[in-house]
């Protein structure tokens, strides 16, 4: 789904390049595999929260995107509609809440502490926290970032997916710093450092950065859950 979605943002970002550019003939030509892509984004099946978390997003973007067409609108919140009762419905996916009967008092045997087991990120609960949280891949683009990291950014949520973190940060001070940080944490470390921030009128801020890998069921780094002061 990352992959889908990484290809979203770079096609919305090519079309605003040319519409800037004022050149509508390959406004035109982009614009004919959006929808495509569209439809490959709404039929894929998430595997875990963060991914039903960001494919409702991705929804809720098309929405507030087509605000001025009816039409549209009824259309995405069917589809809206479908995925909450794909994923929520009486036929949701294993990673739901059990029901009494199925309750275990001890964990699976394959439970692993600090993994993803298919539902460790929360989309609610990291929604919820007043910290900045992201989630970065091995290849150093954001997957998620929750409210606070997004507007920090001043960007939407969806706008990330897929971005590279030096576009936000600088090339500077990600091969500086970030990428050290970041290539240790996908090696298995826990990370916990401080870095100057400027707020402004030649003041600055010390911020505190905690880099978590984030593993799949098998054990391997998959990427890095990052909280920042904000």
């Amino acid at each position: 789904m990352l992959q889908l979605f990484r290809a979203f943002s770079l096609r919305c970002a090519q079309i605003e390049e040319a519409i800037r550019l004022g050149d509508d003939q390959r406004v035109m030509s982009l614009d004919r595999h959006v929808e495509p892509l569209v439809e490959a984004i709404l039929a894929c099946r998430a595997a875990n929260l963060l991914e039903v978390y960001m494919q409702l997003q991705f929804v809720s973007h098309l929405v507030a995107r087509d605000a001025d067409d009816s039409a549209s609108v009824r259309e995405h919140t069917t589809v809206l509609s479908y995925l909450l009762d794909r994923y929520f419905g009486t036929h949701g996916p294993d990673w739901r809440m059990p029901s009494p009967q199925d309750v275990r008092i001890e964990p699976p045997a394959a439970y692993v502490p600090d993994t993803d087991n298919g539902h460790f990120l929360n989309a609610a609960i990291l929604e919820s926290l007043p910290d900045r949280v992201a989630v970065l891949t091995r290849d150093y683009r954001y997957l998620y970032s929750n409210a606070a990291n997004s507007a920090h950014l001043d960007r939407k949520p969806m706008d990330l997916i897929g971005r590279h973190i030096a576009e936000f940060i600088g090339e500077e001070r990600f091969a500086g710093c970030a990428r050290h940080k970041l290539d240790a944490c996908f090696a298995g470390e826990q990370i916990d450092y401080t870095y100057e921030r400027a707020t402004g009128g030649g003041a600055s801020r010390q911020v505190r950065c905690r880099m978590s890998p984030l593993r799949d069921a098998g054990g391997t780094v998959i990427g890095a859950l990052i909280v920042m002061d904000r």
